[in-house]
């Protein structure tokens, strides 16, 4: 099925580039990159092709109940065998940049306590050759969100220090065969996210919690998020130090991490609201960000966990100190009020929030019984765009303007009815407001001196979505869920529109992108 000329020349009128300033001068700068963003699990599917060995996901996900409609990240959208096919569709929309993740358990399928996949190296080679030659640079994630279950079943996984050297060794081997031709490289995405639902809530594997926070059969949901937190936190130090001593010289890349960003908005003007709103982001994004910039844990954690959290020896002190970042993937979809629940009353919800363990606060989306913003089929995304900016703002002043890409943001809409592909589910209205109001609130953030360097939209295409599976759609292309096709939404004739007014043409194609890296491997194993 294709949309109408007609409709998408109205919805490109409806929807018009988000420019406030001069319309003849864009805000973003002419090396800024425009991109969509994947991750191995939710995209690549062929789960035990080619050397691949069983990852976290593939466990959790065989069994029955943990996904909300059954479906598992076998096959996903099969993004492995139809790279070439997929990189045709970024190709088309114009982007320069193109964020995806390494599959850990494709590269080593046993960690370091077995040897190298040499299919899972060409895999990824094939890959990013392909980009290149495209004009599209790679910008890679070692990990979002997948460890290779032998490491759980050896020791725990991030419950332990030993998962720091089997990180350590898993990057250096990434950084050898692919960091010739990849630039941007980030640690993890999002390990907040990885934390509180692993090992606070359980509904991510492995599967921890207490009682009074989830239905687990393991787990504790006081300490062990912190645990596996601190052991994330040393394994980025020891990765970067890896990079920083042995490659970055040489290769000419940078190196982060991303972060889940949420913008907390203090429900009156209260002292005690406002001081809760600092507490929520110290207990969510700070918990991580503090330590890898600034050496230490945010004081108010200090303050309240006392010996819950752990510490950092002065050796890894130094280490956090001397490693940092060059700069932080922001992963922003939605906003929240929150309300004290220190000096104040609340209803207790563990994982809301209101617990020692997350600070004391109240994360609530409605106030005085009216929505943050627009609902969306998940019941954690609000449209509220101009917490886009504030977040930029607040990362910016509290962290002395470090470069920022915006690594992932997008909307999403329901797909449980299973009438798959309908005009009424290719003409996304609502979805291209989201991405014109968002990338609008960039574009104020860049005007006030935020060092904003990309955007990667969620995403090219529908994809498994976690818990969720395959119920809920963030693609600009719709995949039929039988034969995988691919077809593009009004939303992705309006992004191609969207980045063709505001990329010079002259940076499509990377300056540190040479004939011979176009064509061949530059490793062999």
């Amino acid at each position: 099925m294709e949309l109408s000329v007609c409709f998408i020349i109205l919805s490109l009128l409806c929807y018009p580039l988000p420019l406030k300033g001069n319309p003849n001068v864009s805000p973003f700068p002419s090396n800024f990159l425009f991109g969509t963003a994947s991750s191995s699990y939710q995209f690549e599917g062929a789960f035990l092709s080619d050397g691949k060995g069983l990852n976290n996901w593939d466990i959790f996900t065989h069994n029955p109940g943990n996904i909300i409609d059954g479906s598992n990240g076998d096959i996903a959208v099969d993004h492995y065998h139809r790279y070439q096919e997929d990189l045709d569709l970024m190709q088309h929309l114009g982007v320069n940049s193109y964020r995806f993740s390494i599959s850990w358990a494709r590269i080593l399928p046993k960690g370091r306590f077995g040897s190298v996949n040499k299919a899972g190296i060409m895999h990824y080679n094939n890959l990013i050759n392909t980009l290149l030659l495209k004009g599209i640079q790679p910008f890679v994630s070692l990990t979002h969100y997948d460890i290779p279950q032998e490491l759980e079943n050896r020791y725990g996984a991030w419950l332990s220090p030993h998962v720091q050297e089997d990180f350590k060794y898993y990057a250096d081997i990434c950084f050898k065969y692919f960091g010739d031709r990849v630039k941007y490289w980030t640690t993890f995405n999002e390990p907040n996210v990885a934390v509180i639902r692993g090992y606070r809530t359980g509904i991510y594997p492995p599967s921890r919690c207490s009682s009074t926070f989830g239905n687990c059969t393991n787990g504790d949901s006081e300490k062990e998020a912190f645990i596996a937190a601190h052991n994330i936190i040393l394994s980025h130090a020891a990765a970067v130090d890896v990079y920083r001593t042995k490659y970055q010289k040489q290769q000419g890349g940078s190196i982060g991490i991303v972060m889940n960003a949420a913008w907390y908005e203090p429900i009156s003007n209260s002292l005690e609201n406002k001081q809760a709103a600092e507490r929520a982001q110290a207990f969510y994004m700070n918990w991580f960000l503090e330590p890898i910039i600034m050496g230490k844990y945010p004081e108010v954690m200090q303050e309240i966990l006392g010996s819950n959290l752990p510490a950092f020896s002065n050796h890894d002190q130094g280490k956090l100190k001397s490693t940092g970042l060059d700069f932080i993937g922001i992963n922003h979809y939605t906003s929240f009020y929150i309300r004290d629940c220190m000096f104040s009353v609340c209803e207790q919800k563990p994982g809301a929030g209101t617990s020692k363990t997350e600070g004391f606060v109240l994360r609530t989306s409605t106030k005085d019984g009216v929505s943050i913003g627009e609902p969306t089929a998940l019941d954690w995304l609000y449209v509220y765009p101009q917490g886009m900016e504030k977040i930029l703002t607040y990362i910016k002043e509290r962290y002395n303007n470090i470069p920022m890409f915006i690594t992932e943001n997008g909307f999403c809409e329901n797909d449980r009815s299973g009438k798959g592909l309908t005009e009424e589910s290719l003409n996304d209205v609502k979805r291209v407001e989201y991405i014109s109001g968002y990338l609008d609130a960039i574009a104020e953030a860049l005007r006030k001196g935020a060092d904003i360097r990309g955007y990667f939209l969620w995403s090219l295409l529908d994809n498994f979505e976690w818990t969720m599976g395959f119920t809920v759609r963030f693609g600009l292309h719709h995949v039929d869920s039988t034969t995988l096709k691919r077809t593009p939404r009004t939303s992705a004739t309006w992004y191609r529109q969207f980045i063709a007014n505001h990329t010079a043409p002259e940076i499509l194609m990377p300056k540190h992108v040479s004939g011979s890296h176009q064509t061949q491997h530059f490793n062999t194993i």
